[in-house]
């Protein structure tokens, strides 16, 4: 008999035990801080990044059983998108996403955390690049300078060149007038073009007035509903000045150290499926884009890879410009050429 009740007393115990985790358990989770943020999206109310915004400030609040709440704003809403980095900085809202090229001229890093013009050609392998060589931690060095924490990237596919005159090489472009922001700037500069870092908003009437000739933007669909097909005749693709792009989650760095691990941890989930997600929705939307823009009159320019290979040494060279004597750009720059030759893009 004693062999029973000795069974029987350690299921018991079990069970104690069991209750107790799970108690332990649900007291924890109803112990974690109801939190409050306020973020400003890099793109207007209303169009597709924003709606990704959207999605991205829903699932942490999924992932935190609602406690973590991140209300958002369109671009410029809380402050003039150019003066968000000093915001979020200075504490005026907690989080914000951002082009890290709009501030390279600062922090030289960021010319290379935004995009490589005649870089990596995928998407996938300059993620790769944040989540497998280090660049996320490059990132967040670069950030730590200014009182700021680096989430993550939303890395996607290219921006296309419009234009009001054919592309068939990079060297068609020598003495014409482009606009171009971040790291593009020093590379278009290279290949003869005086550039104008003209506001996105600004883009349409420069091309429609004359004030430049050709022009980055956005992607193509966002290209599409701001109407270049009426200003611009030519589309090139890819957008060799930037073959992949990548904007960032930005938070205010102490009011990143108070959260729970778990609501950080929810930030760099919700990031990561987000810059997945909107990817491949652009790459479904950019066949469907490029179709309007042909039955509007546009001419579209696919470039061989290997005119773009053969230009690569000519950007390599604005490359190293822009990093100058950073001993961090120059890190992460020498990061990325090893990889670049890792996958066979630069012998």
């Amino acid at each position: 008999m004693k062999p029973k009740a000795s069974g029987c007393i350690r299921r018991t115990i079990s069970g104690f035990i069991a209750a107790a985790a799970l108690v332990s358990g649900v007291t924890v989770a109803a112990e974690q801080p109801t939190v409050n943020w306020r973020m400003q999206a890099l793109w207007d109310a209303g169009t597709t990044p924003y709606e990704y915004e959207k999605k991205f400030v829903e699932r942490v609040s999924q992932l935190t059983d609602g406690k973590f709440t991140i209300r958002l704003f369109g671009g410029g809403q809380l402050v003039p998108s150019a003066q968000a980095f000093e915001a979020v900085r200075g504490g005026a809202f907690e989080m914000m996403k951002t082009f890290d090229g709009y501030k390279a001229g600062a922090i030289p890093t960021f010319a290379f955390t935004s995009t490589i013009p005649f870089g990596f050609p995928e998407s996938d392998q300059y993620e790769a690049w944040f989540y497998e060589k280090g660049g996320l931690e490059f990132a967040r060095e670069a950030y730590a300078q200014a009182g700021l924490f680096y989430i993550a990237p939303t890395v996607y596919g290219q921006e296309p060149i419009h234009s009001k005159f054919p592309i068939n090489k990079p060297e068609d472009v020598k003495g014409k007038k482009g606009r171009f922001v971040g790291l593009a700037s020093t590379v278009m500069s290279k290949f003869g073009v005086s550039v104008t870092p003209l506001p996105t908003a600004e883009v349409y009437q420069a091309l429609e007035k004359g004030v430049i000739d050709f022009a980055d933007r956005g992607d193509l669909t966002a290209n599409l509903e701001a109407g270049l097909g009426e200003v611009a005749k030519y589309v090139i693709v890819p957008g060799f000045h930037q073959p992949t792009t990548a904007t960032s989650y930005v938070a205010n760095q102490k009011a990143y150290d108070k959260l729970p691990d778990s609501y950080k941890a929810a930030l760099e989930v919700s990031a990561r499926e987000i810059s997945g997600s909107l990817r491949q929705h652009i790459i479904a939307q950019d066949a469907i884009a490029l179709k309007k823009f042909q039955e509007q009159g546009v001419e579209v320019i696919h470039l061989d890879p290997a005119v773009i290979a053969r230009a690569r040494p000519t950007a390599m060279e604005a490359w190293q410009e822009a990093a100058g004597d950073d001993e961090l750009a120059n890190k992460v720059l020498q990061s990325q050429i090893d990889f670049m030759k890792e996958l066979g893009l630069i012998e």
